[in-house]
């Protein structure tokens, strides 16, 4: 079913989800009127990051823009009217909006479909049975978001709460204020005559009687703010004004009455005089809140002085909970799924499964984003209102500790997903291009493409990367020079991501530095160092951001490049999360390698034929040298680094990595479609060979990977003879393969008649035969040049076999066929640079030596005196 179709069947929040994937940089209407023309373009298979590809991007916007003009002139009648015309604008606005940058319209469709389909697959994975891994993943994926939901709720209500106190605040200043007016206005009456200060006397009190039962009623609804247990809170005091005038004696006790108990060391006043200016207002501050003493009596006010710092408190205690459930969700995003992404973007380097989009991990890092910045404001404004009116008690302290918190939680946000969403390559060689691209998760939620940093890209060598993550010095401290090293963060609006794509870096040179021991110039690790630095919050906060890549190995010449891959498949397979830069494991366990190189075969032959259980015993037998043929025998064992790639296999000049490795690479090359096809049997020696076929009928032939030469095959097969009974070819490797296929090879030895264990050797291979052109035997030769024909023959075998059938040998009845390169190519095979000096020219001692071992190593090789050598002719 189509994904829109899908789609449209979404409800509640992936409903809004889906929604909000659309705009004016791609309407929704485009999706849905074009939802086939669009699911049936090749979107993913464009290289983002290749300038090259930005033809087939603009094909693609062409094409789009066709399609909605044609949709729009299909459209008739009265209701066809208005979408006519809404199709047409769309297409215009598409064609304004990418013309110029094409890569953004198929940047923004990708990240479209593949948000659909993870709506469509986790709305779908809810009717799933319960105890699948995609049920599992959604119900945490559903926790994470049920998580958010509380932090949203908890954070609007200590909004409110932080609005009913401000404005609780403002209201008390503003009748604070009007006490200190009325305590003026009593001052000035003792200078009127007493009748008219009689008259004005009384109505001052009747103005001070409500304006107490208005404070009595405000305390009683803000006493629901008062916190119980743990709350250091002003004892209830009275707050009393002074009165110049006459005033009875009844008038005063009724208001040491509702005064209540004074606080110890002195009254709390309001102010010690009539003025009502700013400095009287600072004074009343400290007297208000018990600060001096004060020896007048005044009017009772007995729960505002106390009720605002309780409302304080309890605010900062709500930060408080609030900052406990952030850290648990940021704990569960950062340490637990970024990790695993990057783990799985670790393993991608050895062959494992890509390790999937960045976008849900980057919506949720907004979301942290913005709900901390919103509890970090809330917390500011606190603090605000703590300075507007100093309250004495734990608050001030609370609300600095809280800052504090959130400040660190925010900063380990930004830092922690300033990430490497495309690695470099993991061996890198001088002088060579290479790409990476970097991205900060949170940098659209805190608008720091505003301000675009700039990232910079540097090499380190292993111990300098130890020295940075342990904060010591190492400013200007680099292993080497990278050209093209800096790079601006761009920000794409229709992803929401802010990125640095780093497209032409190369190292011009690097810097070696003492090995230890035993340790080659392939076993040294490196890594990129991306740093930048950004400023949030209009300067508020600034932010230095740092960030390494996988560790790479960097060779100058390709035959290092061998020994590097196997450095780098160790590191990626073995690597443990929060290691020491670059610490591995010397030892692993045979199981958990055989998982390795499994998971590297299958990248690298590209087939989903893996190395099965008898593969996986015939390498044990080969790295441990053991004749035991059970699997269970080995799982306890260890494979340390020296076994794998340092100590040649017993009775040879190469490692076990080197032998496999070249058994990947001929694969890889020349032998795919027959690896596929089950038509090589590879991994079994001479010896097992001989014993497969020994009841097979002459003829039965079958395949296997060389013991004796690095990325050789073999064929053996069965025929018995008065000199022997099976047969051994001298084995074939990537150079033979590329003058003459081995279907071809297979095909000119026509006593090869059965593929093992019994198939016909015709219709395994005939489908890969290089077709025999039709032309008359009596062709005349061009240009005086009469054509050649290359075809496989194996002399002593035609000898053999026909002293044993007392006649001569049919393979010489074989049609005749054609040279694989019609014309001529006078420099087949690429010249070798000069191994002894480096792209610059500059004499390199340690690659010089690492290129002369192996031409020693080469040169050394025995040569298996059972081979039967092979001819073309």
């Amino acid at each position: 079913m189509a994904v829109w179709i899908q789609a449209q069947q979404l409800q509640g929040d992936a409903l809004h989800q889906m929604q909000a994937l659309y705009g004016q940089h791609f309407p929704i209407e485009v999706r849905h009127y074009l939802s086939q023309w669009i699911e049936s373009q090749a979107w993913d298979s464009i290289d983002l990051d290749n300038p090259q590809e930005n033809i087939k991007a603009t094909q693609l916007l062409e094409g789009l823009v066709q399609e909605l003009q044609k949709k729009a002139e299909h459209q008739v009648g009265e209701d066809g009217f208005l979408l006519k015309i809404k199709l047409g604008h769309y297409a215009t606005q598409l064609q304004n909006t990418y013309d110029r940058c094409p890569m953004e319209l198929v940047r923004c469709i990708r990240h479209i479909l593949y948000n659909e389909q993870r709506l469509v697959r986790e709305a779908n994975n809810g009717t799933s049975p319960v105890g699948s891994l995609a049920d599992t993943m959604s119900q945490k994926h559903l926790q994470i978001n049920q998580t958010f939901e509380e932090l949203r709720l908890v954070t609007q209500d200590t909004e409110n709460e932080l609005k009913k106190l401000q404005q609780t605040q403002e209201y008390f200043i503003i009748q604070y204020q009007e006490s200190l007016r009325i305590q003026a206005q009593f001052a000035q009456l003792a200078q009127l005559n007493p009748q008219e200060r009689l008259s004005r006397e009384t109505a001052l009190q009747q103005k001070q009687v409500s304006l107490e039962a208005w404070l009595q009623r405000e305390a009683q609804t803000l006493q629901q703010y008062r916190v119980v247990s743990g709350i250091r809170v002003l004892s209830s005091q009275a707050l009393r004004c002074t009165s110049q005038g006459a005033r009875g004696s009844r008038e005063r006790a009724r208001a040491r009455k509702r005064a209540g108990p004074s606080r110890a060391g002195g009254q709390i006043v309001l102010s010690r005089g009539g003025h009502v200016g700013r400095a009287g207002w600072e004074e009343g501050k400290a007297w208000a809140w018990g600060l001096v003493p004060g020896p007048q009596p005044c009017l009772p006010r007995p729960a505002v002085g106390r009720v605002l710092p309780t409302c304080l408190q309890e605010l900062a205690e709500k930060h408080q909970k609030t900052l406990q459930l952030l850290r648990k969700q940021q704990t569960i995003i950062l340490d637990d799924e970024l990790i695993q992404w990057k783990r799985r973007q670790q393993l991608a380097g050895n062959g494992g499964p890509p390790e999937g989009s960045l976008d849900v991990l980057q919506s949720w890092c907004e979301k942290l984003a913005e709900i901390i910045w919103q509890n970090r404001q809330q917390i500011r404004r606190a603090e605000h209102l703590c300075q507007q009116l100093p309250i004495p008690g734990p608050v001030e302290e609370m609300l600095a500790e809280v800052n504090a918190t959130i400040t660190d939680i925010i900063s380990a946000l930004v830092t922690s997903t300033f990430i490497i969403e495309k690695q470099p390559p993991q061996v890198l060689k001088t002088q060579t291009k290479f790409a990476a691209t970097v991205r900060l998760l949170v940098g659209g939620k805190l608008n720091v493409h505003m301000n675009p940093p700039q990232v910079k890209a540097t090499i380190i060598s292993e111990q300098q990367a130890k020295s940075l993550l342990k904060n010591e010095n190492t400013r200007n401290d680099y292993s080497g020079e990278i050209l093209n090293n800096c790079c601006v963060m761009e920000y794409h609006q229709a992803t929401g991501t802010l990125s640095a794509h780093f497209r032409n870096m190369s190292l011009k040179r690097i810097k070696r530095s003492d090995r230890r021991g035993a340790e080659s110039v392939t076993e040294e690790k490196f890594t990129i160092l991306f740093e930048s630095q950004f400023s949030v919050g209009g300067n508020e906060l600034v932010f230095q951001v740092k960030t390494l890549s996988l560790p790479v190995v960097v060779i100058v010449h390709g035959s290092q490049d061998n020994n590097a891959t196997a450095t780098v498949l160790w590191d990626n397979a073995f690597a443990e999360p929060g290691r020491v830069p670059f610490a591995v494991p010397d030892k692993v366990l045979w199981p958990q390698l055989c998982e390795a190189l499994n998971m590297k075969f299958k990248a690298e032959v590209q087939s989903n034929r893996g190395l099965t259980k008898e593969n996986l015993v015939f390498l044990a037998q080969k790295l441990f040298n053991s004749s035991s043929s059970h699997l269970e025998d080995y799982n306890g064992m260890s494979v340390s680094w020296s076994q794998f790639n340092r100590e040649n296999l017993p009775g040879r000049n190469y490692t076990f990595w080197q032998w496999f490795d070249g058994v990947m690479e001929v694969l890889k090359k020349h032998l795919k479609p027959h690896w596929n096809d089950g038509a090589i049997l590879g991994f079994v020696n001479k010896q097992q060979a001989h014993d497969l076929l020994i009841n097979k009928p002459d003829g039965t032939f079958l395949l296997r990977f060389s013991d004796s030469e690095i990325g050789g095959i073999t064929i053996a097969w069965k025929f018995d003879s008065q000199e022997r009974m099976f047969w051994n070819l001298m084995p074939f490797t990537t150079r033979d393969f590329s003058i003459r296929s081995l279907a071809d090879r297979l095909g000119d030895l026509n006593y090869l008649i059965y593929v093992f264990p019994d198939r016909p050797k015709d219709e395994v291979y005939s489908k890969y035969y290089t077709p025999v052109p039709c032309e008359p035997a009596t062709a005349k030769a061009v240009d005086g040049y009469v054509k050649p024909q290359i075809k496989q023959v194996v002399p002593e075998f035609v000898n053999a076999s026909a002293d044993s059938a007392g006649a001569s040998a049919t393979y010489m009845d074989q049609a005749p066929s054609p040279a694989v390169c019609p014309q001529a190519h006078y420099n087949m095979y690429p010249q070798n640079p000069d191994p002894v000096l480096d792209n610059d020219g500059d004499f390199d001692l340690d690659d010089t030596m690492d290129v002369a071992r192996r031409v020693e190593e080469l040169l050394g090789r025995p040569m298996d005196s059972q081979w039967i050598p092979h001819a073309q002719s």
